[in-house]
């Protein structure tokens, strides 16, 4: 089961933000030099996926309904958003970014995903406090513009790992040279709600980051190291009826309790692009040390470009680095009623187990420039949970069957103005 993290729309940092845009900007006659930028972006999708034991899904913080709740959704990657750009002087900036998309209760809603101000402390460091896309993979800070993808969508089976691209905090970046390659390191500190479902809410605290991206020519690596420390009250019902069955469920609660654990992100990823194709790949590993999971996802992409169309292929893979079912609570020798309670625990600690995605997909898709501003995607995704795992489903019914491959078909347009 991924954590989910979001972060209030509207509470803390918007007042922050907008503070520290007030006092940062330049008075009397230097306001006349400040420069505004108003763009927006947009993704109108239909998807199908032949499965009929459970929904298709991009990111569970934005639940799709593609496979057993309809047969075409058009949830699964639709959205809208609008950014807006000051610069007030050569040192002070500041933007403002807002998506419209569906939540994790099933209707659309109005999320503000970036509002920070940047000062240029030199021409090589820069400093950042507010609402702050995290650099924790190679398209981070445009993975929710569909038009600057090359692909349909960013692949799940990484990008589903973190659904979060933003946290509330300060970050700091400093950019140097070794011969023609250049190099970009941030520090990052912030902290985030955590929503794990509909019903459990926690807080990751202490978020810190550190990224080092480097550049020579059509080439860009990125490395990342991430850890927080997740506090989720409300699911001390599972653990404390195992820990009532004592060292047997004492052993079993401390090692998949949810309620304080630290998480710990590692990801690496690079690009060449050096016009007519592309080639592209990353790998991540999120480790929460409990129930939650400890999972690896990779994939390798590439493209070619014939003028305005661009075919290509991707291969991602997600596995989990723990079993995914458990003996659990050892039934002989005990009383019928407590025999009875310890196997109900033991099937509620397994159905989270399965919950760990495990899975692959094989894509292929084409992008078609028709406009500056405009292309239409086609893509077909053959998707398979393996090892008795969901994979990345939801909405899963009974009858599902880990192992048996799926498709998914999808087709989408995107917009920037």
């Amino acid at each position: 089961m991924p954590f989910i993290l979001t972060t209030p729309a509207a509470r803390g940092v918007a007042p922050v933000a907008l503070l520290l845009s007030l006092l940062a900007w330049p008075q009397g006659d230097a306001r006349a030099q400040a420069t505004w930028k108003v763009t927006g972006f947009g993704t109108v999708a239909a998807v199908h996926a032949t499965q009929d034991y459970g929904d298709y899904t991009v990111n569970p913080n934005s639940p799709g309904q593609a496979g057993y709740s309809k047969a075409w959704a058009f949830d699964v990657d639709s959205r809208a958003g609008a950014q807006l750009d000051v610069r007030f002087d050569k040192r002070w900036s500041a933007v403002v970014q807002a998506t419209q998309e569906k939540s994790i209760e099933n209707s659309y809603k109005t999320y503000l995903t970036w509002a920070n101000v940047k000062f240029q402390a030199t021409p090589e460091l820069s400093l950042r406090a507010g609402r702050i896309a995290l650099p924790l993979f190679l398209a981070a800070d445009y993975r929710k513009v569909g038009y600057a993808l090359p692909w349909m969508r960013t692949p799940v089976e990484l990008y589903s790992l973190i659904p979060i691209s933003y946290s509330d905090g300060v970050d700091a970046s400093y950019r140097w040279h070794t011969g023609q390659v250049k190099h970009e390191t941030t520090l990052s500190l912030g902290h985030a709600a955590a929503r794990l479902n509909k019903d459990l809410t926690g807080k990751a605290r202490n978020i810190v980051g550190l990224t080092e991206s480097a550049t020579a020519g059509a080439l860009t690596v990125r490395f990342t190291a991430a850890q927080a420390l997740l506090v989720v009250p409300g699911a001390e019902a599972l653990f404390d009826g195992l820990r009532a069955f004592g060292p047997p469920g004492e052993a079993l609660a401390d090692r998949y309790d949810i309620a304080k654990r630290h998480v710990r992100v590692f990801s690496a990823g690079f690009n060449y692009d050096p016009g007519n194709w592309f080639i592209t790949g990353e790998s991540g590993r999120i480790n929460t040390g409990s129930l939650l999971g400890d999972q690896t996802a990779s994939y390798l992409s590439a493209g070619r470009r014939f003028g305005n169309v661009a075919p290509y292929v991707t291969y991602a893979r997600l596995v989990a680095n723990l079993a995914t079912q458990t003996a659990g609570l050892p039934l002989d020798g005990l009383p019928p009623e407590a025999a009875a309670v310890a196997g109900f625990l033991n099937n509620a600690l397994n159905d989270q187990l399965r919950q760990i995605g495990v899975q692959d997909t094989a894509s292929v898709g084409v992008r078609w420039d028709v406009a500056p501003n405009i292309a239409l995607k086609g893509q077909f995704d053959r998707v398979k949970p393996r090892g008795g795992s969901i994979g990345t489903l939801i909405n899963v019914q009974p009858g599902f069957r880990s192992g048996q491959a799926f498709n998914v078909i999808s087709l989408g347009m995107d917009v920037v103005f």
